[in-house]
């Protein structure tokens, strides 16, 4: 049985813990010196020492854990673990029968009911993400349950908790037989190739399933695609599939143009034929504007954060601007899609920036469509920031001169 270490929470947090909120905040906490060593069971109580709620210690962003359980003699042990992965795999039920998707998430931290652990499923491959060093306390627990539950072919893991926000590298294999990379997936009849041995990133964003699917199958035949911020390609070879007349990939990282150029082959898409770019978004832009070019669909998906060396992106911050540069390089009638995964934001804010962003333009402008997280990333409602993913579909109704 783990240690357990009783903490009270401040009068003004103890109805929402009550209602289902399930990060342990530190600023909630009152003698938070109690907590010593990341791992150990918190017992959550009111001002009169009342049973509130019982989670683990795990410092994760703001957080300081989650809540894993109301009930005050539930213990968290093997069988515990082991029927929530049931239960969330259970729900996922339908993708593991679908031969056309075969990368998924079978495991949505507090949105399956253990905030910090998320699993992502890759063809018979298990890839564990920690984000914290309370959570990972609690691996044993998690690797028997997986043992006792699927046939694998193997486990990698992810360790995101190193204090100075970066990724801990190490050998990401755990069990079973290790894979001969790349492997190659599938999205919706599409194929992907992915590393699950080269750090965090392992190839592809799986929360922009139903987004990639909807450009491919209503937006991009015979149109001309600028994917910015394009990573490795997966938008873009979307587009290429739905017949796209020409896609341009842009990304600063070195790594992108060969990480794109593999995703295309591998679709037996001609490569050569693509414009793959290896160059800061902002400085794309700017050459853009300069040469007349102008895109039938432009695609941003930032990072929340980035910066490179002569600009600084925040998407609370910067996100309007940005959708500037994008409807100034956007035919008129052609479509932006506007991604954003920062959770300090909902729609309706985000979608004051995309108006914002036309009104300063003196563009018009439709709102078409708009997607969330798909439904392998469960999500509850006690804790809206978990509903990170934003994308809105704009057409763009430029005025002619």
């Amino acid at each position: 049985m783990n240690k357990e270490v009783s903490v009270q929470v401040k009068a003004k947090y103890v109805s929402q813990y009550k209602k289902g909120y399930p990060l342990i905040l530190k600023e909630s906490l009152s003698n938070i010196d109690r907590l010593k060593e990341e791992g150990v069971i918190i017992k959550l109580l009111d001002e009169r020492n009342q049973f509130i709620a019982k989670g683990y210690f795990g410092k994760q962003n703001k957080g300081y854990g989650w809540v894993l359980s109301k009930k005050e003699n539930e213990e968290m042990n093997e069988s515990f673990f082991e029927k929530k992965l049931d239960a969330a795999f259970q729900k996922r039920s339908k993708f593991f029968g679908d031969s056309d998707t075969t990368a998924f998430r079978v495991f949505n931290g507090e949105g399956d009911g253990i905030g910090g652990l998320i699993i992502d499923y890759y063809d018979g491959y298990y890839v564990i993400n920690w984000y914290s060093k309370g959570i990972y306390h609690f691996k044993p627990f998690v690797l028997k349950a997986l043992q006792n539950l699927v046939q694998f072919k193997g486990v990698y893991e992810k360790k995101r908790f190193d204090t100075k926000g970066q990724y801990i590298e190490d050998d990401d294999f755990i069990m079973g037989e290790r894979g001969n990379f790349p492997i190659l997936v599938k999205e919706n009849g599409v194929h992907f190739a992915v590393y699950l041995n080269e750090g965090a990133m392992v190839g592809v964003f799986l929360d922009q399933r139903e987004v990639r699917k909807t450009i491919r199958d209503q937006y991009a035949m015979n149109k001309t695609v600028l994917n910015l911020f394009s990573y490795t390609g997966a938008f873009s070879v979307f587009a290429a599939v739905g017949g796209a007349s020409k896609t341009t990939s842009v990304d600063v990282a070195n790594r992108s143009k060969a990480k794109t150029t593999e995703q295309f082959i591998i679709n037996g898409i001609d490569a050569e034929k693509q414009d793959i770019i290896v160059e800061d978004v902002f400085q794309y832009f700017k050459y853009a504007v300069r040469k007349g070019l102008q895109f039938d669909i432009v695609i941003l998906d930032p990072p929340s954060f980035a910066k490179s060396k002569k600009h600084t992106f925040s998407a609370a911050k910067d996100y309007k601007n940005l959708l500037k540069d994008a409807i100034a390089i956007t035919e008129n009638g052609g479509i932006i899609v506007a991604s954003t995964n920062c959770s300090s934001f909902d729609m309706k804010k985000f979608k004051g920036f995309i108006d914002a962003a036309f009104k300063e333009s003196s563009v018009a402008y439709k709102l078409k469509q708009e997607f969330s997280l798909p439904e392998d990333f469960r999500t509850i409602p006690e804790f809206k920031e978990g509903n990170y993913l934003k994308v809105v579909f704009i057409k763009v109704e430029k005025t002619p001169n």
